[in-house]
């Protein structure tokens, strides 16, 4: 059995098991023990230490034993029932009888785990920055309407990492899955209330602890084969995490464990009341330090016993926070920095919040990449409205503005057109309104500000015109995405062209809504395979580029901006919406050429005369990728589309 530091929680050893909490607040503290069918079978108190820690060591434990914490407090004399926030593995327990006054189970069970596991030598991937492709899924979503997966397996953990997943991944170049939350989460209140659920999972009830949701069996050893397997495929395991909230909601929410153990763990105002910077009824104080003790744990858990290649922080300027402002020099940033096992993986902020000081992007400490969510904003308006020539230039080039290049490539963009919350990029060019009725809400959620176009018609179903105008512009977006300097962002349901039916919001559609469609038109699949090699040439091209433009040790890349006819742009050429060209070059044999052209005629671009001939690695007028040797001085560029030129070898 794996020997451990005894942390917060249970930890198992070969002579028994550890217990230990942090709880200031309460009165007494008891263990309680489960057997295989829920039913108490022992109870143990624990012993309050002179730092508030409750510690009781109990001979004899195994794993997968059943416990569950029986605490009072002061302000509730009577009994009441708490899940450890620290548990490894947590199982909802069946409604119990309500017919009297007394509960006499709890609603969550947590399980004694022993995470040795045979990793078989497998090593991480350890994938390069400009070598990243990130590929967001959700691991129910993506794999139950797979009908090539077995039944059994579909929506699973192990459905994920099934061979034909696998050769999906391998096939479109993905490097890098970015799974969204698969700890352990409860449903809001207002959703149980719906007959809906959180599918999403944003609402953490135990931050270490595999959702069983996502499991044909034990999900702990489901989950860490699930990594060894991508591992062995060299696809690296991003987890989206949530350290900024959890499901205790607000004030009147449901109390599941710091709620009652320690109430400093959430930031309040003058009267007591929970600060609600996150949108999900509580704000996490990381200041605290046995808060931030506790996420700590549960981080170092995930890379010392799940190999983990990193992590995306939902709501990160949480994170930073000190009550009502945000320091790239908290204490968590402090911690990470110099935590031997935590300083050396991927760290991806969504840098923002909803309170005060929350928006936070460009201000994340080095070795923090950051969502861009301008890159999003500005792409959009550019391809699908009128925005100007100089609101996407900053973001071909990689944001330097907020991500300058001397810091690479230690903290690059992450540059995305769409995500989990808002439109897929079938629905970016398919609706210009949201559709979230089922959500309960009366179409009041999600964000209102989408920068789509429906290209004339509102809905799926369109003309052929509308229908090929729709499918140039996602191969616009596209293209703009992987061929921008920075680590790109994928969704993995746009590789399929899935739909939500407009709804920008889905995180309670646990349905047809989010599960991935893999049967694919004859438009849908073209797509894909168009996709799929686009995203190959990018692997080809844009690592030299982006390694040249750090290069310390040769003469920097030079950037030109030039109009159609040649000519360097000027400041009314930047203040409009028309068509313009960018070249980067590094040397003879890294160069890049981008012909952008968002008019509604097509444009001839002289080309530069340094090189004397080009290969059109990009067209996205045409539906598919054919690389073609340019030897005149002009290239034509048809309307509404975009070309990426390099030298021809």
């Amino acid at each position: 059995m794996q020997h451990t530091d005894i942390g917060f929680g249970s930890t198992l050893t070969s002579e028994g098991c550890h217990f230990r909490l942090y709880g200031p607040d309460i009165l007494t503290l008891e263990v309680v023990l489960f057997d295989k069918e829920g039913i108490a079978i022992a109870c143990h108190r624990l012993e309050r230490q002179a730092n508030d820690h409750w510690t009781v060591f109990i001979r004899g434990i195994g794993e997968n034993t059943g416990y569950a914490f029986l605490v009072t407090t002061a302000t509730d004399l009577s009994a009441q029932w708490l899940l450890d926030p620290h548990a490894h593995r947590v199982q909802q327990q069946p409604a119990p009888d309500r017919t009297s006054d007394l509960v006499t189970a709890p609603e969550w069970i947590a399980y004694t785990t022993c995470h040795d596991f045979d990793w078989q030598g497998c090593e991480r991937p350890a994938i390069a920055p400009e070598k990243t492709v990130l590929c967001e899924v959700h691991v129910k979503g993506y794999t139950k309407a797979n009908p090539d997966l077995p039944a059994n397996l579909r929506g699973t953990y192990s459905g994920l990492c099934h061979p034909v997943t696998l050769a999906h991944f391998r096939q479109s170049g993905i490097t890098s899955l970015q799974l969204m939350p698969i700890a352990a989460k409860a449903d809001e209140t207002h959703l149980a209330a719906k007959s809906l659920t959180n599918f999403w999972g944003y609402n953490p009830i135990a931050w270490s602890a595999p959702d069983q949701r996502f499991a044909s069996a034990d999900p702990v050893r489901e989950c860490k084969t699930m990594i060894r397997t991508l591992h062995a495929h060299g696809i690296e395991v991003i987890l989206d995490v949530v350290y900024n909230h959890t499901a205790e909601e607000g004030d009147g929410g449901p109390v599941f464990h710091f709620k009652a153990l320690d109430n400093q763990s959430y930031l309040k105002d003058e009267q007591g009341q929970f600060k609600n910077y996150t949108g999900c009824g509580n704000t996490l104080d990381v200041s605290h330090p046995p808060m931030l003790q506790a996420i700590l744990q549960s981080l170092r858990s995930w890379v010392l016993n799940y190999q983990v290649d990193g992590f995306r922080f939902d709501l990160a300027a949480t994170l930073g926070r000190n009550h009502d402002h945000f320091s790239s020099d908290s204490a968590f940033f402090a911690a990470i920095r110099n935590d031997p096992v935590l300083s050396r993986v991927k760290l991806i902020a969504e840098p923002w919040d909803i309170g005060p000081d929350g928006y936070q992007s460009g201000a994340f400490p080095a070795g923090w990449h950051e969502c861009n969510d301008q890159f999003r904003d500005n792409w959009r308006s550019f391809w699908l409205h009128d925005a100007p020539a100089s609101a996407v230039a900053p973001h071909l080039l990689g944001s330097q503005p907020q991500f300058p290049a001397q810091n690479w490539p230690q903290k690059y963009s992450i540059n995305y057109l769409c995500y989990h919350d808002g439109f897929t990029l079938q629905d970016l060019v398919s609706f210009n309104d949201r559709h979230n009725h089922a959500n309960g809400e009366n179409n009041c959620d999600g964000h209102p500000d989408n920068r789509s176009n429906n290209q004339g018609t509102e809905g799926l179903a369109a003309t052929t015109a509308v229908q090929n105008r729709r499918e140039k512009q996602k191969r616009n977006l596209m293209t703009s995405l992987l061929f921008s300097l920075g680590i790109p962002h994928l969704l993995g349901a746009d590789l399929h062209s899935h739909s939500q039916q407009g709804n920008n919001n889905a995180y309670c559609q646990d349905n047809d809504t989010n599960w991935v469609n893999w049967a694919l038109s004859r438009e849908e699949y073209k797509f894909r395979n168009w996709l799929q090699s686009l995203i190959q040439h990018r692997q080809t091209v844009m690592p030299a580029i982006m390694r040249a433009m750090t290069d310390k040790t040769s003469a920097p890349a030079t950037i030109s901006w030039m109009t159609p006819t040649g000519t360097p742009m000027d400041d009314q050429n930047w203040a409009g919406r028309q068509p313009f060209s960018c070249l980067i070059q590094a040397d003879d044999n890294n160069a890049l050429l981008y012909l952008l052209n968002p008019d509604d005629y097509p444009v001839r671009f002289r080309l530069p005369s340094s090189l004397h001939s080009w290969t059109c690695l990009v067209d996205t007028a045409e539906d598919q990728l054919a690389a073609r040797n340019i030897h005149q001085s002009d290239c034509l560029v048809r309307p509404v589309s975009m070309v990426i030129l390099i030298p021809a070898s």
